[in-house]
Parts: structure tokens; sequence; C-alpha cells
């Protein structure tokens, strides 16, 4: 019997940076946040066989090794993060198997998927070791592994959203995370997702550097940086009281907003080349949007007028950008069993 698991990517419309310690620690955070219809996929198949070993492929990638229970595992930047969750949630190796992973999004786009997978893996693994662990453990038991197991720089918000799915706003405080669920009518969901364009800039980032950068700033008291997190921290919630209000042109001219204060957070969030072509979806009649993620690349959202809608596609498209249709996933975390090759 196979196990499978899937964890949603998400987009983040406000908030992003402001969920990294130490600035959340200090003064607490706030994300507002949606997951989409990419995902991030585990499949455990056990070999019964009668070995303990465990294999693991990427299907993405090609990547393959074999490890064995006693093993202590190699951080090396190969399938580092399948390995860390081994290591975590079955240390005693629970019967030799496989595990297979894949995404719809590369790691750099700015979807969150390095933490989606990690959920994924946490999620397939709970499953065959029969771990009752809730959402919130779920998603601390990934946020562990990723950021200070494996040491990669980040925040919180990614491991949260792929667990509980959905829209969200997500505050981060000293020493817990509390995740609310926004209630929003399917008619504002449609025509928000109508409003929104997804344009991949073919532009992959190492969001390590941008956060350590931008943490670096804060630690050093660095006023531009510092105020830029405090106004992304207030402008989050206005979002978010936009969307419950149904006020989605106000949304859209805040995500603007909310642009232009987080390039003041670090000056490696943006370039002159993703300036550019911000400047030309404004011109065409985007009202807002933004680099998802820390920056530097990968994928730009845009709220955009339904009459303008297709003229901003028609000019990222020419510019070099690949528009992606999307919708919104509103649940989390999922695992299933299933006899299938």
């Amino acid at each position: 019997m196979l196990v499978r698991a899937k964890a949603p990517l998400r987009v983040s419309f406000a908030g992003g940076g402001t969920d990294v310690p130490p600035f959340s620690d200090t003064e607490g955070g706030c994300v507002l946040s949606a997951t989409i219809n990419r995902y991030a996929y585990a499949t455990l198949r056990p070999r019964g066989d009668g070995s303990d070993r465990i294999g693991v492929r990427s299907l993405d990638y090609g990547l393959a090794l074999e490890l064995g229970p006693a093993d202590a595992p190699v951080y090396d930047g190969k399938l580092d993060l399948v390995k860390a969750a081994v290591r975590r949630l079955d240390p005693g190796g629970a019967g030799g198997y496989d595990l297979f992973v894949h995404s719809d999004a590369p790691p750099g786009s700015g979807l969150g998927a390095s933490s989606a997978m990690v959920v994924a893996l946490v999620g397939v693994l709970k499953e065959h070791t029969t771990l009752p662990l809730t959402d919130y453990e779920i998603a601390d038991a990934a946020y562990v592994m990723e950021r200070q197991e494996l040491g990669i720089a980040g925040g919180l918000q990614d491991q949260y959203a792929a667990a509980f799915g959905g829209f969200n706003y997500i505050e981060f405080l000293p020493g817990r995370v509390i995740v609310n669920p926004l209630k929003i009518s399917p008619d504002v969901v449609n025509e928000l997702q109508y409003s929104l364009l997804l344009c991949y800039t073919g532009r992959v980032r190492l969001s390590a550097h941008i956060i350590e950068d931008q943490v670096g700033r804060y630690a050093r008291g660095e006023t531009e940086s510092v105020q830029a997190l405090r106004d992304l921290k207030a402008l989050t919630v206005e979002m978010k009281n936009a969307l419950l209000r149904r006020q989605l042109d106000e949304f859209g001219a805040l995500l603007h907003d909310e642009w232009q204060h987080k390039k003041k957070m670090s000056a490696r969030i943006s370039s002159p080349q993703l300036d550019a072509l911000y400047d030309a979806a404004r011109d065409e009649g985007a009202i807002g949007g933004k680099i998802t993620g820390a920056g530097g690349g990968g994928y730009m959202l845009l709220y955009c007028r339904f009459d303008r809608k297709h003229r901003v596609a028609d000019r990222m498209q020419a510019l070099g950008c690949t528009v992606s249709d999307f919708g919104f996933e509103p649940l989390g975390l999922q695992t299933w069993r299933t006899r299938g090759g």
C-alpha cells in the first residue's frame, strides 16, 4: 500500500519578512496569504523485501540516494530536506521503503515550494509511522527541520500556510504562532482570482542571501529597514480588513503599497530588471503587485482591472515572462493511502 501526501504552495499578499526572527521575536509579525492549486508531493512505497534501507528519489531533478537506519545524515546539498525529515520522524527506520518527491514549482520561485515539500514529507512519514501530529505540530516540525537543523534562512509563514491551507492571517508572537483562518465568501474568492495575474519572471533567486541582508539591517538598527518592517506589519492588517470588507480595489492598491515598503527592507529584494517589469505592468493597467516570497525573482503577482488584465498579460509575455493560470486551494496538507502502482 502506497502512502501519498501533497501540500499546497502559497501566494503571500503582505507581511513577508515580519515572520523572520529576530523581528518576529521582539516585535511580533503577521502575514496575509492564501494557498494555491500548485503542490509539493511525496510518496512512500514500502519495500516488502525485508530490507531496512530507505531509498530516496527526486522526480524533478533525477537525484537518488539510499539511507541506512543507522546512518547519520550528511547534509551536503543532495536531498537534505528528505534526510532531515527521515532523521526527525523515523529515526529507527519503520521498515524499508522508497520515498519519491516532486513539486509543481522549483525552490526559489517565491511560492514557498521548499517549505511545502518539507510539510509533505512530514505528512507522508506521519502517516507511515502513525504519529498523532496536529497541524500546528506538523508546521513546527517542518520549521525546525528547515530553519534550525538545516540552517536555511527564512521565516515561519510558509510551513504554516502549507499545513493549514486556505486564506489565513497568521500572527508570529514570541514563542507561539496563531493561525487565523479567514472566512472569505466564494464570490470574493472568485473575483480576487479573476483580478490576479501570476507571472513567472524567469529569475530564480537565493532567498537566504536576501533574508540574511534583511536580518542584518534590522540587527544593526538601520532606520529605513526597521521602519519598513513596522509599516509592513500595519499594512498587513489593512489588507486583511480590506479583504474581509470585500473592498478588492483597495486591496489591489494596498498590494502596491506593500511592495514599495518591502523594497526598503533590503536592496536585494528588487532589481532594475524587476522594477522595469513592474512599471510596465502598471503602465498597462495593473493597480498593484509584488514579487512573491523574499524577492529577487521568481513569480510576480499583479492585481489588474478586469478590462486591462489581458493587456497586462500580453505585455508581460512580450517582456519574457510566463503567465500562469492558478486557483485558490482551500485545503492544507492532505495524506492518503492507495493500492496504485
